[in-house]
């Protein structure tokens, strides 16, 4: 297959199924950022390996791709100090929260549980302290880089990297809290 060939295939597939890919990552998991990672390593193994698949029914294709990266995710050492999958999340989640407005076709119930994820996971972002709240709101929910987040606040770049790191992990601790409660 040519180089723009399958370029415009790793687009497509992106756009098409990002949602599908990124629930069974999140599914699998438990853990919104892991599964946020393995969903990128699915499309960027799809497109290395793009001579191999045989064309037909790239779903599936690009579903197993994503379960196999989330079985060896979940084997490794570091995955087994994390909590549990059934322990972090709520059970059906579907789609990318930040996806929700481009879920055309998609199932009410799917988009309703995706939008309440939404607004649960900003309402983590919003009760950060001062300083790390504005910066997971841009670079989480609204999908800002570093570099606009620093050119848009006056800040330094490396001010702000260190800002989402550690929003980050705040993150991680107050959203399993949040599910946990629930």
């Amino acid at each position: 297959m040519e180089k723009t060939e399958a370029k415009e295939n790793l687009i497509r597939w992106m756009d098409e199924y990002k949602n599908l890919i990124f629930s069974i990552c999140l599914r699998m998991t438990g853990d919104y950022f892991t599964a946020e990672d393995i969903a990128q390593e699915t499309f960027l193994s799809a497109y290395m390996h793009i001579d191999g698949f045989d064309g037909t029914n790239e779903k599936a294709w690009l579903c197993r791709i994503a379960a196999n990266k989330c079985t060896d995710y979940l084997r490794s050492a570091a995955a087994r100090t994390l909590p549990t999958a059934d322990d972090e999340m709520p059970q059906p989640v579907m789609g990318s929260v930040s996806t929700v407005s481009s879920s055309a076709g998609a199932d009410p119930a799917d988009i309703y549980e995706t939008s309440d994820v939404l607004n649960s996971f900003t309402k983590c972002c919003e009760d950060l302290p001062e300083g790390y709240s504005d910066v997971a709101i841009k670079h989480f929910i609204r999908g800002q880089t570093a570099r606009e987040i620093a050119e848009e606040n006056g800040d330094n770049l490396k001010t702000i990297q260190t800002r989402i790191y550690r929003a980050k992990e705040m993150l991680k601790k107050n959203y399993r809290k949040e599910w946990l409660e629930a």
